[in-house]
Formats: C-alpha cells, sequence, structure tokens
C-alpha cells in the first residue's frame, strides 16, 4: 500500500493538472454567454472533459486518502496543488510570478514537510 506522501502528490497533480485543463479549455472555449453555442463549444472540448476527468480522479483518490489517512495530515498535503499550479503558470502560461509569490510557496512546501513528519 503506498503511503500519504505518494497519495497526496498525486492528488495535488491530478488537482493541478484539472486546473491547468480547464483554463486552456476556457481560452479556447471563447467569451462565455448563456447560449446553446457556448455550451456546445464547452460540453464537445477535448480540454473541458479531460478537466472533469482529473478532477474526478482527484475526487475519488481523495476519498480514498481521507479514509485511510488522518485528516489533520492529509488535508495540508492538498497545498501541494498550490505549489504545481504555480509552477504551471510559470512552465506552460508563462506568467510572471513576484518573489512574494515564491516565499509564499516556500513556506507551503515548509509546512507540509513539518505536517508529515512524524512527531504525533
Amino acid at each position: 500500500m503506498w503511503g500519504l506522501l505518494p497519495l497526496a502528490l498525486l492528488q495535488s497533480a491530478l488537482l493541478a493538472l484539472g486546473q491547468v485543463t480547464l483554463k486552456i479549455s476556457l481560452q479556447q472555449i471563447g467569451t462565455f454567454s448563456w447560449s446553446w453555442q457556448f455550451f456546445a463549444r464547452t460540453f464537445t472540448n477535448v480540454w473541458f472533459a479531460l478537466c472533469g476527468l482529473c478532477f474526478g480522479v482527484s475526487s475519488l483518490l481523495w476519498m480514498y486518502i481521507i479514509k485511510h489517512y488522518p485528516l489533520s495530515m492529509a488535508y495540508p498535503m492538498i497545498s501541494l496543488s498550490y505549489v504545481m499550479g504555480m509552477l504551471a503558470a510559470v512552465l506552460i502560461f508563462h506568467e510572471h510570478v513576484p518573489v512574494t509569490r515564491w516565499i509564499g510557496l516556500g513556506l507551503i512546501i515548509i509546512g507540509v514537510v513539518l505536517v508529515v513528519q512524524k512527531g504525533y
């Protein structure tokens, strides 16, 4: 059986991938409107479908995690998706990230390391 950290990394990666594919799909779909054409473009977009798949699998994995591990350890691990999301923003969308956000990311990583310590 896998430990909490590998499962949390996979679940966080799926969450971040879901956000990335959602952003890509929204860029392709165009301007939002309450029209049949908009929803037809949305629900026939491959990236939107992949987004739903990522979120669905992530949710199933999350159900497994919170069933088998203490919530006080598992829940903070979700913050790894913030780290992965910001890395995706830089690597995929070529966004500029100020130093203060990198510091925040470092603090998140330090927090996760402290949470997974066997000090209980």
